[in-house]
């Protein structure tokens, strides 16, 4: 993978990241198929499809940004090789099992995998057959979860000026696999979202939650805390992002009493230049404020990063206790699209491993 610069020393000399990657309790609430497929897949996926494809060095070249990179436009060019890969049925399917036998391996019991079915339709399939092979690859993946484990599939709608029946066929497959409990539990917007202005996809979200789909919106990361109350407007039930609400106050504190979760997700943050340096994140201030939040990916090849990383680069950078990283896995079992007995499982997955990882009981 790339070398990220912005992140060298913070896990040189600390203990954090040893106790966090001996977790078996982690949730990933906000992670991209099409950010966060790794080398093996993406070589795998190659040679289904007889691409060529370089040494490490160089195909990590292709899927990671490195520490110079400029901005979200230029962290965005970074999709388009792996989206080409994720055109067909065998490779969507591949993709869904794969990230969570991954994710399994790396602590993360609990997640939500989006992708835009509406992207992977260039070679013909439909919105539904993508969806479908998704729910085929969700289902194989089950002989990876432990016991404890749950992983659920979020469907995004896309920012555009031209794909709103495309958007509305993405929210009615939503609550179609919903219905069918297949494993589909919320629906999405991402995108362009300094291009395309939140308040302009009303009609979708109205028509979401018409048919009972929650959602989450990404809201508050190239655009300002206008963005965020747009995104509350509309019933989104969580926020992709959200940390520009720190420009409103308001916005904070209806956030903070509508105990609306945060899907944080630092490093992608950090990547895309919304903040210089980490030191300038504004995850304490936002719990100091009662907003609920959770760390997340985002794009674990994009931005070279997991689960555990991100926690322990929020804990080490603002001398987080391990109560408070134990806080932060809680809220992304509390903000998650399950059902209660799930989380039930979760908790007590939770509590366990801090008992015997962390020494914390209760």
């Amino acid at each position: 993978m790339s070398d990220n610069n912005m992140l060298e020393g913070v896990f040189l000399n600390n203990s954090n990241i040893e106790w966090i990657e001996k977790l078996d309790c982690l949730t990933d609430l906000h992670v991209h198929l099409d950010g966060s497929l790794s080398l093996e897949s993406v070589r795998h996926l190659c040679g289904m499809q007889n691409i060529e494809t370089g040494d490490d060095a160089e195909l990590s070249a292709k899927l990671s940004v490195s520490s110079d990179c400029k901005n979200l436009n230029e962290y965005l060019e970074k999709f388009e090789f792996p989206l080409q890969l994720l055109q067909t049925h065998e490779a969507v399917k591949y993709s869904v099992c794969q990230l969570i036998k991954e994710q399994e391996e790396q602590g993360v019991i609990y997640s939500e995998i989006r992708f835009a079915p509406q992207l992977h339709t260039r070679k013909g399939l439909s919105q539904q057959e993508i969806v479908e092979a998704a729910c085929e690859g969700l289902d194989e993946s089950r002989k990876y979860w432990k016991s404890y484990s749950c992983h659920n599939l979020i469907l995004c709608c896309m920012r555009s000026d031209d794909n709103k029946d495309a958007n509305m066929e993405t929210v009615r497959l939503a609550a179609l696999y919903a219905e069918k409990g297949r494993g589909v539990v919320a629906a999405d917007l991402a995108g362009a979202e300094g291009l395309y202005a939140t308040d302009t996809f009303a009609d979708v979200f109205r028509d979401a939650v018409q048919k009972g789909v929650p959602f989450t919106i990404h809201a508050g990361e190239a655009a300002g805390a206008e963005s965020v109350k747009c995104a509350l407007n509309f019933q989104a039930v969580r926020i992709g992002h959200g940390v520009r609400c720190t420009e409103n106050p308001l916005v904070m504190q209806e956030l903070a009493d509508r105990e609306t979760a945060l899907e944080l997700c630092p490093t992608s943050n950090l990547n895309t230049k919304i903040y210089e340096t980490i030191k300038d994140y504004p995850i304490q201030q936002l719990m100091n404020k009662g907003i609920k939040v959770t760390v997340n990916t985002d794009n674990m090849m994009v931005s070279n990063t997991t689960e555990a990383r991100e926690l322990a680069l929020v804990a080490d950078t603002f001398n987080m206790e391990k109560k408070d990283v134990k806080k932060l896995i809680m809220n992304g079992v509390e903000a998650a699209f399950t059902t209660e007995g799930i989380k039930n499982r979760l908790r007590a997955r939770v509590d366990t491993q801090f008992a015997k990882v962390a020494g914390i009981r209760g």
